[in-house]
């Protein structure tokens, strides 16, 4: 039998996370604290880096896993590069304690017991973690420790464990902070009782703000409910996190929740940004991959020791947001050895030009200019000053950033990209693209070549000279290429690559750079009323499964919705999508109105879900329904998008979190001419 789906959170239906950045009270007379001190415990002085098995297994975890994930550590070199923890989730026990009151490892899972496992990880000069939960059950529904701390802190000391996951289902919580407090200031307590120095991670959710008060307890913390595998909950995750960094510390982490990377069902570029990012908020690094089938692009993710250094980095400072607008951010982290890290995230569905300074980002004026190392690329690059690059879709440009006497033997940054005006082409038509290269460095770029490539059976073609002998800092080569599309593409967003090709003075100077783009396959909406579920769109994300045509959101899987049902009326089209989401439609400037009755679905009423629906029209909003809530029904919402290329459908979270919020566009239709 299926465990219930965890709401986005390490629980089960009847307990809700209520945002990590949502919550403006916590109760009546309970007083907001302070930044809580690092728990005196020694550990974790850099956030813990290892595997977990819930991710890719679930309630399937088994002796036999922890074993070949320990020897697969050792094998592919992940615990040389500083992954040291192999953590048990939920599922190990029995679903009943000894006669003596203790937990029992089960046997068939785990014939050598907790104990064996711990003593072969060890062997392996790794360290074993475990779960468990501050309530009567976990919640997968074995035995909780809520009441149980003293003997199962023990039991765990005895195996061997070096790290407990505490999780917060079945808490039979009062929901006061109070509650919190004491239920989880137990289990710290009973574990330093051990004497055993074990790593503690509250995994609470976010419920009561942990950030203010869980580092006198324990070494890290939940910020949010559970990740899951798509660029939805990636995104609405980061969000929440960022603005936390202010209570990082050594010993004391905000945790964003373990890592999706090479579970599928991101694109590499997404789960890129995912390791980038989690390494910038100093996060814990848990893979939740079965490493036995990881592809090498995966390991090439896990492995990238130039990124592990950021969330090492002994100062343990989290990187903070420098700037942020439309979708493109800059995020900055201050380094031990006074480098920056910088990261240009583009969380839009389209590509960004995404810039800043190396004085903006903190860093001394410095003659020579500074050097730039590209942390995915693996190479150094020398910049007057500018930090800048087209970033695609969903990823993030990752620079670490310092002053270096040496640097203008390095060969400068460029900033390259294709944009152009007509970023949507029809079936069988064709349309231009701009190609630019700018040098950031103070001196010239060599020998600038450039190559654009499209999909194959297009055609791309310069209509400009594609190279450049000598490429002066601050001054762009720019390059106009047509392309034609054959008639019957089908819909979607393709991606141009290519390669932008230079050199500078010194040694080791011949750099070949990815030159990237993409352009949207579109045909308008026909003239008319159409409904908007009968329409291909442009892009679509959401943040819990895939958007659904016709029917509710539902859960993770496709097509498992139900009719679109708002205050018990039932309507036969629309979208149904889980915030945060956003749906984008291409009409070529033909439409002049999009119409829908918004609201939260009746499969979720009277749950804590609230969502606010917006309308944009090329990126400015023309419609807003205000916060919408799981008792209010259906609510009329028009938009005038008179002459708009690109039309978005918003769903944010209402600034609660984003639980239970399944939201409806029933009955959306657009009408064009």
């Amino acid at each position: 039998m299926p465990i219930p789906r965890r709401i986005i959170a390490c629980v089960t239906a009847g307990t809700l996370w209520t945002g990590a950045l949502g919550l403006a009270a916590v109760g009546a007379g309970v007083a907001t604290a302070s930044q809580a001190a690092a728990v005196d415990n020694g550990l974790a002085i850099t956030p813990p880096m290892g595997f977990n098995d819930w991710n890719a297994f679930g309630c399937n975890v088994s002796e036999q896993l922890i074993k070949d994930t320990a020897d697969y550590f050792v094998s592919s070199g992940l615990k040389a590069a500083g992954y040291t923890y192999v953590n048990i989730d939920d599922c190990w026990m029995t679903h009943t304690r000894d006669a003596q009151g203790r937990l029992v490892p089960d046997p068939v899972k785990f014939p050598d017991g907790i104990k064996g496992t711990a003593d072969y990880v060890h062997s392996k000069g790794l360290k074993l973690g475990i779960y468990e939960d501050a309530g009567t059950a976990t919640c997968a529904g074995y035995p909780g420790s809520l009441d149980h701390e003293a003997t199962d802190a023990q039991s765990f000391a005895d195996w061997g464990v070096d790290y407990l996951k505490y999780d917060n289902c079945n808490n039979k919580s009062d929901g006061t902070r109070a509650d919190f407090l004491r239920r989880y200031t137990a289990m710290g307590d009973a574990l330093k009782a051990t004497g055993r120095p074990i790593v503690y991670s509250l995994c609470e959710w976010g419920q009561q703000q942990p950030w203010e008060w869980a580092g006198d307890i324990g070494n890290l913390w939940r910020t949010t409910g559970d990740i899951s595998d798509n660029w939805g909950s990636l995104k609405s995750i980061t969000d929440a996190n960022l603005p936390l960094a202010a209570y990082a510390k050594p010993g004391a982490w905000n945790d964003p929740d373990m890592l999706e990377v090479g579970n599928g069902g991101m694109t590499d570029t997404e789960y890129r940004t995912h390791f980038s990012l989690w390494s910038m908020m100093n996060a814990p690094l848990l893979i939740g991959t079965d490493l036995r089938k990881a592809t090498q692009a995966t390991m090439d993710i896990l492995l990238n020791k130039d990124v592990i250094a950021l969330d090492q980095d002994p100062l343990g400072k989290q990187a903070t947001v420098l700037s942020s607008a439309g979708g493109a951010q800059v995020v900055v982290k201050q380094l031990a050895n006074g480098d920056r890290a910088v990261a240009l995230y583009n969380e839009s569905d389209q590509p960004q030009h995404i810039a800043t300074t190396a004085e903006a980002v903190g860093l001394p004026a410095s003659g020579a200019g500074y050097r730039v190392r590209d942390l995915w690329q693996h190479r150094d690059y020398q910049s007057a000053g500018s930090l800048a690059a087209t970033v695609p879709a969903h990823g993030t440009v990752l620079l670490r950033v310092g002053k270096d006497v040496h640097a203008l033997l390095d060969p400068a940054l460029v900033d390259a990209g294709v944009g152009g005006t007509a970023l949507h082409i029809q079936p069988g038509k064709g349309a231009d693209v701009t190609a630019t290269v700018t040098d950031l460095g103070t001196l010239p770029a060599l020998n600038v070549a450039v190559k654009l490539t499209a999909p194959n059976g297009w055609s791309v073609r310069p209509k400009g000279r594609t190279s450049v002998v000598a490429l002066a800092g601050g001054n762009t080569l720019t390059t106009t290429w047509h392309i034609d599309v054959p008639a019957g593409t089908d819909t979607g967003t393709y991606a141009l690559s290519g390669t932008v090709s230079y050199s500078g003075v010194g040694a080791h100077a011949a750099v070949s750079s990815p030159l990237s783009g993409q352009v949207a396959v579109a045909v308008p909406p026909p003239a008319g009323t159409s409904y908007l579920s009968d329409l291909p769109w442009e892009s679509a994300s959401n943040g819990w499964g895939p958007v659904e045509r016709d029917t509710s959101n539902g859960e993770t899987a496709a097509g498992d919705g139900h009719p679109i049902t708002l205050g018990g009326t039932v309507y036969a089209k629309g979208l149904g999508v889980h915030a945060p989401s956003t749906v984008a439609y291409y009409t070529a400037g033909g439409c002049t109105s999009l119409s829908a009755t918004v609201g939260i679905d009746d499969e979720k009423k009277n749950s804590k879900g609230s969502v606010e629906f917006l309308v944009l029209a090329d990126g400015k909003q023309v419609a807003d329904s205000g916060v919408v809530t799981s008792t209010t029904g259906g609510h009329p919402l028009t938009a005038d998008i008179t002459g708009a290329q690109v039309v978005q459908l918003v769903v944010t979270d209402g600034g609660d979190g984003n639980d239970s919020d399944h939201a409806d566009w029933a009955g959306a239709a657009i009408t064009c001419s």
